[in-house]
């Protein structure tokens, strides 16, 4: 005898008939049509080899198989709406852990942290902060803020926040700031510009959006981190590169000035995860909300 189990959509309509006791009612609780149920009922009936319902006037009676079955089929989806309900119920209450470099955790999203836990207090936010490369893959985070460039990869949901925007910024106690920030951009290649040893392409592909020669600017002393970094360019030590969204509140601060605003990259500032989760979807729409007002 064969234990397979007969198709769990045919199951589902015969349930919902069977429990609201008309074919009309399970068709508007499933989202389908009247026929779509009357054709999944007809399909269970004949892989069991039995009628489950007779005619009764213009509703439907179930038969003592039908009865039998309806009432496994209740107590099995009674047990599983159950049970899906207990492991929502325990994901949303076990804390979001959210991968994330120490500079963009520093420099943007703790000032932001506390109208994050007002606004979506349920996700119950943990950060854990990165000083090497993020891995977005990793099983200790459910998901990971980077700036990073497309394509994505097929195994990861990636959620688009803001495209990478960079530009030069330096301090209003910089030497010969005045000047400086009247000048057109040819005036930084005498002057000794800050950088990231992570991030060694962000000058080039600045001097290329401005039509300047990358092998004419003068690479001046290099940080192992962005954080590091800004807070050498706030002392005054140089002119630095960097990403708009890590200097927005420097820049209204009047901390830092960027005299030649900022240009786009290819990349873009996201948020990824290994798997569907509706937190995932709720931070990602709060960071886009976020970082476009």
């Amino acid at each position: 005898m064969s234990r397979d189990l007969p198709p769990l959509n045919a199951l589902r309509a015969f349930e919902a008939a069977a429990r609201l006791q008309s074919v009309s009612r399970a068709a508007e609780e499933l989202h389908v049509t009247h026929g779509a149920v009357s054709r999944q009922i007809r399909v269970l009936e004949e892989q069991l080899g039995l009628g489950l319902f007779d005619k009764d006037g213009r509703g439907v009676k179930l038969t003592a198989a039908g009865v039998r079955l309806r009432d496994a089929t209740s107590e099995a989806f009674e047990r599983l709406r159950d049970t899906c309900a207990t492991l929502r119920r325990e994901t949303e209450e076990r804390p979001f852990v959210l991968g994330c470099s120490g500079s963009l955790l520093a420099r943007w999203f703790i000032p932001r942290l506390d109208r994050l836990q007002r606004e979506l207090p349920e996700l119950r936010l943990q950060l854990s902060a990165s000083q090497g490369e993020l891995d977005p893959r990793s099983a200790e985070v459910d998901a990971t803020l980077l700036f990073a460039d497309p394509p994505w990869p097929s195994d990861m949901q990636v959620f688009e926040l803001a495209p990478e925007r960079i530009g030069p910024v330096l301090s209003p106690r910089y030497g010969n700031h005045a000047q400086l920030a009247a000048a057109l951009p040819e005036a930084l290649y005498a002057e000794p510009l800050l950088h990231t040893t992570s991030r060694p392409q962000a000058w080039p592909q600045w001097a290329h959006a401005q039509g300047l020669a990358p092998e004419r600017l003068q690479q001046g002393q290099g940080f192992e981190h962005l954080y590091y970094l800004l807070e050498a360019a706030a002392a005054g030590l140089g002119v630095a590169i960097a990403p708009q969204t890590l200097v927005a509140d420097d820049l209204r601060a009047g901390r830092l000035v960027a005299p030649w605003g900022f240009v786009e990259t290819s990349g873009c500032l996201a948020l990824w995860t290994r798997r569907a989760d509706p937190r995932s979807e709720r931070l990602a729409h709060w960071l886009r909300e976020e970082l476009t007002t």
